[in-house]
This record gives C-alpha cells, sequence and structure tokens, in this order.
C-alpha cells in the first residue's frame, strides 16, 4: 500500500512541475511575445523621430523646394502652379455673389451677400446636391447640363436679403478639386479626372468653358469670375477675415499649401505684372519629397501599395487618408511576428484602411481609466475582444508617434513657407504679423494633433517670432472663399472704383 502512495505522490507532484512548466513556458512565451511587440513599437518611435535638428532641415528643404519650383516648370517635387489669384477680398466687397464647389460625389451651390466693410457677410445660403452615379462615367454635355440645372434651380430661390445690383449680370466662383492647368482667373484645362469620375472628352477641355456652355444652353446669365482650389479659396476667407493672412494649409483627408509671393520673385512667370504686385501661389506641397523625411518601412510598402506609388510622400506621412492606415500596418506586424492579438492574426486587422483616422483620434483621446473607447474601437472595427489595458495602452502610444510625426512636419513644413517670406526672423524690431489660416477635419477635429502641430511652430521659431505668427482657422474655403473670389476678381470693379 505505501508503494502505491508513494507511486501516486510521485506522479502527482511530477504533475504539478509540468503544470508548473508549463506555466513558466507560457509565461515566458508570453513575456517573449510582450516584448518583442514593445520592440516593434520603440523601432517605430525611433524612425518616427522628430527632433529640433531634423524638422529645421526639413523646413529648409521646403524652401529649397519652393524656389526651385518657382524658377521653371517641373524644376522641383513641388509644382508651385500660378493661380493667377493677384486680388485677394479686402473686405469692402459689396453685393450679391455664388459659388459651386465641385470635388466629389456631391456639389454645392452656395450664395453670399456681402455688405462692405460694415457688413461683411450678411446673408449665405447653400444647398447641396449628389451626383447621380452614371454622369460620373458619362460625356461631359450631361455632367455640366446636370450642374447647370441646379444651379439655375438655386438662383430662382433667391429670396429676400438677396439682390443683384440692375443691370449686372451674376458672378460666380467655381471650385474644381480636380487637377487642373490654370491658364488664367477664369479659365482651366482638366488634366485629369480622380475620386470615381471617367469622363474622357472633358480631359484636356477648359471646365469654365464647359459650364459656360452648359448655362448657356439653359439661358442662365451667369459669369464665373475665379476658378478655384480650396486650399486657394481657404486663404481667401483667411484674408477677408484678418488682412494679415499670408498663407493657407489644408490638414484634412488631403494635404495642400497657398501663400502670397511677389510677382517679382516668379522667375518662371513671363506674363506681365499684376497691379497689385503679388500672386497666389499653389504649391501642390502633397508633392514635398526630402532625404529629411523620417520614413519607415510602413510607409515605403503603403506607398509601393499605393495608386500612385512615388507620389505624395509628404501627404502620405501627414494627412488624415493615411494617418490610421500607418497603425493598422504596425498593429498588423505586431499580430503577425508578436501574436499580439492572440495565435492568428485577426482577419479584420488584414484590411488596408478598414482603420480610419477618426477611429484613431477616438482611441488617441481616451482618457478613461481603463481606455473603454480603445477597448471597444478593437472589437467594433477589427472585431478584436478581451485586450488588456496594458495592450491598449500600447495602441494609444502607438496613435501618439504616428499624430505626432505627422504633426510635427506639417508644423516644419509651415516654418518653411514662413523663411521663404522671410517671415521667420525678427527685424530690426518691426513686428509684422503673419496669419496663417487652416482647414480641414484633420486640424478641426484631430485635437492633439492640431496642439502638437502648433507647439512645435512655436518651437522651430523661438518666442520673439512666434509672437507675431498666428493660426487662425479659416472655415468654408471652398464655398465662401471662392464667392469671396469672384468678388474680388468682379467685371465691375473698375467701375466701382471709378
Amino acid at each position: 500500500m505505501g508503494k502505491v502512495t508513494v507511486a501516486a505522490t510521485v506522479v502527482c507532484a511530477a504533475a504539478v512541475c509540468a503544470a508548473a512548466a508549463l506555466v513558466v513556458r507560457r509565461r515566458m512565451k508570453s513575456t517573449g511575445r510582450w516584448a518583442r511587440a514593445v520592440a516593434i513599437l520603440k523601432e517605430m518611435e525611433e524612425k518616427c523621430g522628430t527632433p529640433i535638428g531634423k524638422l529645421r532641415q526639413v523646413a529648409d528643404a521646403m524652401t529649397v523646394e519652393m524656389h526651385a519650383g518657382l524658377a521653371s516648370e517641373g524644376g522641383s517635387k513641388l509644382k508651385m502652379l500660378i493661380s493667377y489669384v493677384d486680388n485677394l477680398p479686402t473686405g469692402d466687397e459689396k453685393g450679391l455673389f455664388y459659388a459651386l464647389d465641385l470635388g466629389g460625389t456631391n456639389f454645392r451651390v452656395l450664395r453670399v451677400q456681402l455688405g462692405g466693410k460694415e457688413g461683411r457677410v450678411v446673408k449665405q445660403e447653400f444647398e447641396e446636391v449628389s451626383i447621380p452615379p452614371h454622369l460620373m462615367t458619362g460625356s461631359s454635355h450631361e455632367l455640366f447640363d446636370y450642374i447647370a440645372a441646379a444651379l439655375a434651380k438655386f438662383v430662382a430661390t433667391e429670396g429676400e436679403g438677396f439682390h443683384v445690383s440692375p443691370g449686372r449680370q451674376r458672378e460666380l466662383g467655381f471650385t474644381f478639386s480636380f487637377p487642373v492647368r490654370q491658364t488664367s482667373i477664369a479659365s482651366g484645362d482638366l488634366i485629369k479626372w480622380t475620386k470615381g469620375f471617367s469622363i474622357e472628352d472633358t480631359v484636356g477641355e477648359d471646365v469654365v468653358g464647359e459650364l459656360t456652355k452648359a448655362m448657356e444652353r439653359i439661358g442662365l446669365d451667369m459669369r464665373v469670375a475665379a476658378l478655384v482650389n480650396d486650399t486657394i479659396g481657404t486663404l481667401a476667407g483667411g484674408r477677408y477675415h484678418n488682412k494679415d493672412a499670408i498663407a493657407a494649409v489644408i490638414l484634412g483627408t488631403g494635404t495642400n499649401a497657398a501663400y502670397v509671393e511677389r510677382a517679382h520673385a516668379i522667375p518662371k512667370w513671363h506674363g506681365l505684372l499684376p497691379k497689385s504686385g503679388e500672386m497666389v501661389i499653389n504649391m501642390e506641397w502633397g508633392n514635398f519629397r526630402s532625404s529629411h523625411l523620417p520614413l519607415t518601412e510602413y510607409d515605403e510598402a503603403l506607398d509601393t501599395e499605393s495608386l500612385n506609388p512615388g507620389e505624395q510622400i509628404f501627404e502620405k506621412i501627414i494627412s488624415g487618408m493615411y494617418l490610421g492606415e500607418i497603425v493598422r500596418r504596425v498593429l498588423c506586424r505586431m499580430a503577425e511576428e508578436a501574436n499580439f492579438f492572440g495565435d492568428t492574426v485577426p482577419p479584420k486587422l488584414k484590411i488596408p484602411f478598414i482603420l480610419r483616422t477618426p477611429h484613431m483620434s477616438a482611441m488617441h483621446h481616451d482618457t478613461s481609466p481603463d481606455l473603454r473607447v480603445v477597448g471597444k474601437k478593437l472589437k467594433d472595427i477589427l472585431e478584436i475582444s478581451n485586450t488588456s489595458l496594458k495592450m491598449r495602452k500600447l495602441v494609444v502610444e502607438l496613435c501618439d508617434i504616428v499624430a505626432t510625426r505627422g504633426a510635427r512636419l506639417s508644423a516644419a513644413g509651415i516654418v518653411g513657407i514662413l523663411k521663404k517670406l522671410g517671415r521667420d526672423t525678427v527685424r530690426d524690431g518691426e513686428k509684422q504679423k503673419s496669419v496663417i489660416a487652416l482647414d480641414g477635419g484633420l486640424f478641426e477635429h484631430y485635437t492633439k494633433f492640431s496642439a502638437c502641430m502648433q507647439s512645435t511652430v512655436k518651437e522651430l521659431l523661438g518666442e520673439e517670432v512666434s509672437e507675431t505668427v498666428m493660426i487662425e482657422h479659416s472655415n468654408d474655403g471652398s464655398g465662401i472663399g471662392a464667392a469671396l473670389l469672384a468678388a474680388s476678381h468682379s467685371q465691375y470693379l473698375e467701375v466701382e472704383e471709378s
């Protein structure tokens, strides 16, 4: 009997030891996995680093590329397009002006009544119209007829508080957010369609001409006074409210910048110098590229798999379209190499662009003690449940790394523009104010991103200069901004001045 007891005891002890060994092995394996996940995060943090010295190099590179792009066509990755906008609004504009904003599957028609210095924007109204899918791939004739008809219908509802001066034609600012080769303030040839549009017979045609012919066909007496993009509209809105506005930056799904250049500082401009001596330049800064940009293997893979490899590199690391996707790619690697979310890679995590920047922002801003929002987003979007607090904290840290890099690089870009204009220093005690008008969902809704960007601008400029630089939100550049540009380029301005 004693032998049996001893044997049983030995077996039990062996089983306990085996179980303990398994637990230890699991712990070690789990510790090993965790260490690998942390190592992936730390490596990402190092490669995304934006110390102040590196940011100064990026700002300098931006200035150099601006000079090169102004010197000759194709001289730089920055297109530095001449916008033909040489008169920004002053605040004195009066009258009724329209805007048409075409940039996707919907378009907006808008009208504003301007009351000069005293009245400012007296009244405004707008309407959104969706474009039937068949018109996005049909003929130019059909698309512009549809737009002109919607515009005519909107004009017909002009009510109290809106009035055109007798004997005057209505004037319109046309925001057209597709690649265009601008040939004057109110003409530009379509280079190519994007965003799901594919209408062959419009390519190479003047889009203002197409719209004007469609308005004439239905008897709508309206003149397109300005063809603009949303960034230039944002600058116009910024200048209307603040005479010190000198540049505009859009930080949204995409990103771009525009600024006011001295006309004589544009070597590739061969026309007559404008009376104002100024010209607004559309930088197309999303295409900026420099060896100083802190790029990672995730950025390189994202670029290679994109629809435009090698293009828009700056945009791909700072704009709303891509930030969430970069986070997803890093999480995917953690899942593959460190079994971060368990023994299998969650299938949803493999889907490109499933994690959008608003989701990332919500996780980054989570202040609940158990990071409940992070847990809910991982569960709802990626179908990853049972995440520990430790895991959630790591996800927040990753969001912070990606957002901080984007915000600090945006700040370096802004400082590059200020350098080009000689506004990055205070001269002989003179304190000229510089206002940068900003718009876009990323800037407006991702609070940690915009706060980091603004504090980095201050860090780069130093205390004295940053007192002279202000960042202001300028809303609805593609709508109100376009109407204001129609007003500042009205055919009746000469009459009013004389």
